[in-house]
Formats: structure tokens, C-alpha cells, sequence
């Protein structure tokens, strides 16, 4: 199991809220895991009221949507790189209040999302106890398993869920759904979720996948619109979420699927493309193509977690990578507040859009933390 959902060194054989989570490596770079102790800490301690995010503040406040779901996961993997038992236990205390459950969307990969966490909580049991936290996950993948759909993927105009939402027709999908089919694979040893992740996944590329600036539209309505500057549109955090579920996805592949050499090609490809992009002060801009604009931290976090976990697994090449995992960290750093909360977060939204030093998000800690994660791994980037 990977360490960055199962915790392979989490005690993932012992006792649910165990004195102690074993660090998958050390030492970690101390510098880089305080830095993300303290955004940890911020979130963790401004979970009942969310006066602070902008807009959506009813979806934010959902213990198991998406929002909430990419912090815990974030902690998930922040939780493996510390030995921090408190931050287990959160995940655990957590897991345990929802019941292991999911909302009401039975196909809708936001509502996946939560399960990153649910299968490395599951991870840190064995047994009966195991069994019971992947319950509703297995209940609610079996039933789509059962009726598998072939709706179109265009995502059409209009408000609210779209009909092609029953399917991973958005670029956010990638991070929401498709690490945790496969992660429930390498869990319960049956491989019928990672195939149906594969379907669904290899969907979504034919779709969205730029093959000329290997990069993701956002969803179909980009494919063909060039923005008042005459570039194409690729969003920085779409291509986040892209970008980093297929780093998660490639955890939890074993080494010889066969649909492994296609994904690790469309990372590396979209590596190369995204050191490119980076702006001088470490940053993505907010619309990739377009240079220039104020610091985003979400994208900007996804993308340092990517290519810091393709040089530490080795399928980045580190000469040519560390430099832009160091200046993104750096970047990252510079936007933590005094208090540990972190700004520069673009709010809820499906494209490049406004951004201040004061928004912030959970997702965007999340994201965050799996970039700390990561980085802390080396202290030579």
C-alpha cells in the first residue's frame, strides 16, 4: 500500500488512534514539516465556523464534500511524513463522527473524494475493524460497478450538476476519484476497481487532454475558446487536480498494469510543460498561459506535490526538477500568515479567476500539506 493514503509506515496494523504514526522516512527536513505544522494547526483549529472562505461556505462546512475531504487527505499524508499521532487521531475521530459514509451524490466524484482519507484510516486496522470502515466506499463503488454509465462527455451549459457528472467529464475528477478506486484495489486485493478507474480515467484523458500542450481543459466548454488574449485556457488549479491524482493514481498502480506506462507519460509530459510555465517568483499564474498576475497557491501547491513525489519516486528526472519543486516550496512558504493560515487560496470556481493575500480554503492547506509531504523528503532541492 502506498504511504501517501494507507500509511505503509503509519502502525497500519495497530490499534485505531495508536500512540505512535512511524515516518515513512527519515530524517524529514525539519525547516519544511514546521512550516506545514503550523498551516495544519491553523485549519485544524478553524474547523466549526468558516466566516473566512468567501463563497461557499455551506459546501465548506460538509464534514465528507470535496472541500473538506482534500484537507484530510492532505493530513493523511501529513500524518505520515510527521509520526504526529494527533493528527491520526483527527483523521480517525473524523472518519469515525460521518461513519465512513458519503453523501448524497452516489455518482458524483466530488463526493468520492472523502474516501482518500476512509481507506488510510482502514489502513491502520486490520480485521473486522478494517472491513467496517471500508463498508459504505465498497457498498457505494459496487453499486456504480453494477450499472456502469456511458453518458457523453460534454459538459454542457447551465446550472448545478451536469448529466455527464454521473462520469469524470471535469479535470477536478482526477484528484477526487480515480486514487481512490485504485487505492481500494491495492487495499481489498480485487481488481475490479482499478479497472473501472482505468475505463473511466482513460475517458477523461481522450477528452480533456490537450495533446499538444499536454495539458487538461478544465471541462469541454474550454476546448476551442481562446480568452481575450487569444491563448487557450488551462486552468492552474484544474490541471492541480489533474496533475496530482495522477501522481496519486501511479502510488497505488502495480508495476506492471498495463495502463501504467500511459499515465506515467502524460506526468512526465505535463512535468516538462509546467516547468515552463512557472513564474520567476515560484508561482503558476492563476490561467497558465497567461503569464504574470498575482500569486495562487492551490495550483501552485498541487503542482510542487507532483513534481516533488516524480523526483523522490524516480520518475522525475531530480537534476532538471529540484529547482522548480525549491522555488514553488519557497513561494508556498512566503504565503503562510503569521498565524498559520495560508493565503493566495483561489476560492471555489471552475476557472482562472480573482485572487487575494487573504483567501484561503481548505483545500488549498490540503494541498499544501501534501507539497510539505513531499518536499520534506530531501533537504538538498
Amino acid at each position: 500500500m502506498s504511504g501517501a493514503l494507507l500509511g505503509t509506515g503509519a502502525c497500519a496494523g495497530g490499534p485505531a488512534g495508536s500512540a505512535a504514526v512511524q515516518s515513512t522516512t527519515t530524517p524529514r527536513d525539519a525547516a519544511v514539516l514546521a512550516q506545514a505544522r503550523r498551516v495544519a494547526d491553523w485549519q485544524l483549529a478553524h474547523m466549526d465556523a468558516f466566516d473566512y472562505v468567501g463563497a461557499f461556505r455551506d459546501q465548506t462546512a460538509d464534514p465528507i464534500d470535496w472541500i473538506q475531504a482534500t484537507f484530510w487527505a492532505g493530513l493523511a499524508d501529513f500524518t505520515d511524513a510527521t509520526g504526529d499521532a494527533a493528527y491520526a487521531k483527527a483523521i480517525e475521530d473524523h472518519g469515525e463522527a460521518a461513519h465512513w459514509g458519503f453523501g448524497s451524490r452516489p455518482r458524483h466524484a466530488d463526493a468520492d473524494a472523502i474516501g482518500h482519507s476512509w481507506i488510510w484510516a482502514a489502513g491502520r486496522v486490520e480485521g473486522g475493524a478494517r472491513a467496517a470502515r471500508l463498508a459504505p466506499l465498497r457498498a457505494r463503488f459496487d453499486a456504480i460497478l453494477a450499472a456502469p454509465s456511458d453518458a457523453a462527455m460534454t459538459f454542457d451549459e447551465g446550472r448545478g450538476e451536469r448529466p455527464c457528472q454521473v462520469r469524470w467529464c471535469w479535470s477536478d475528477a482526477i484528484f477526487m476519484a480515480p486514487p481512490v478506486w485504485t487505492e481500494l484495489s491495492e487495499i481489498t486485493g480485487d481488481p475490479k476497481y482499478r479497472r473501472h478507474s482505468e475505463r473511466e480515467l482513460n475517458a477523461t484523458i481522450e477528452a480533456l487532454y490537450d495533446r499538444d500542450d499536454h495539458l487538461f481543459y478544465r471541462d469541454s466548454r474550454f476546448i476551442g475558446k481562446p480568452n481575450s488574449a487569444g491563448h487557450k485556457v488551462f486552468w492552474s488549479r484544474g490541471n492541480g487536480w489533474s496533475y496530482a491524482g495522477l501522481a496519486k493514481v501511479l502510488q497505488s498502480l502495480p508495476a506492471d498494469d498495463p495502463a501504467r506506462a500511459g499515465y506515467e507519460t502524460i506526468f512526465r509530459q505535463m512535468s516538462e510543460r509546467l516547468i515552463g510555465l512557472q513564474g520567476a517568483e515560484g508561482y503558476w499564474p492563476v490561467s497558465l498561459l497567461d503569464a504574470g498576475g498575482p500569486p495562487e497557491t492551490s495550483g501552485t501547491a498541487f503542482f510542487v506535490y507532483g513534481l516533488a513525489w516524480g523526483v523522490n519516486a524516480g520518475v522525475l528526472d531530480r537534476a532538471t526538477y529540484s529547482p522548480a519543486v525549491a522555488k514553488g516550496w519557497a513561494a508556498l512558504s512566503r504565503a503562510v500568515q503569521p498565524d498559520g493560515r495560508l493565503g493566495w487560496v483561489q476560492q471555489v470556481g471552475y476557472a482562472p479567476d480573482h485572487v487575494a493575500a487573504s483567501d484561503t480554503q481548505l483545500y488549498g492547506s490540503g494541498a499544501f500539506l501534501m507539497a510539505a509531504s513531499e518536499v520534506s523528503h530531501r533537504s538538498d532541492w
